[in-house]
């Protein structure tokens, strides 16, 4: 069993920014970060793979959303910048044996998420 736990997550205003992290028990090849909106199915917002150090983002926050991680540590971070209203959603660390991912079925684990609030 992989136990994750998140921080930073906040009420902010539009324009501003967060710094989510994650830590995780278990050493792995991937992480993600997802998110749900109320009333919305989760969605992928970035997932980094160890192998390499490759990253992989939704559109919707490509240029403004930067995942990055410590395997050594089994943590991931997600900077965000330039928040949007839209961007409202509680955030959930994910973790996965397999190569990076969007698919959040694959993902094993998840954390208890983190609710992010951004105000217009």
């Amino acid at each position: 069993q992989v136990q994750l736990v998140e921080s930073g997550g906040g009420l902010v205003q539009a324009g501003s920014s967060l710094r989510l992290s994650c830590t995780a028990s278990g050493r792995t090849l991937s992480m993600a970060w997802f998110r749900q909106a109320p009333g919305k199915e989760r969605e992928f917002v970035g997932a980094i793979g160890w192998r390499g150090g490759s990253t992989y983002y939704a559109d919707s926050v490509k240029g403004r959303f930067t995942i990055s991680g410590d395997n050594a540590k089994n943590t991931v971070d997600l900077q965000m910048n330039s928040l949007k209203p839209e961007d409202t959603a509680v955030y959930y660390c994910a973790w996965t044996r397999r190569l990076l991912t969007i698919t959040s079925r694959l993902y094993d684990y998840w954390g208890q998420g983190t609710q992010v609030t951004v105000s217009s």
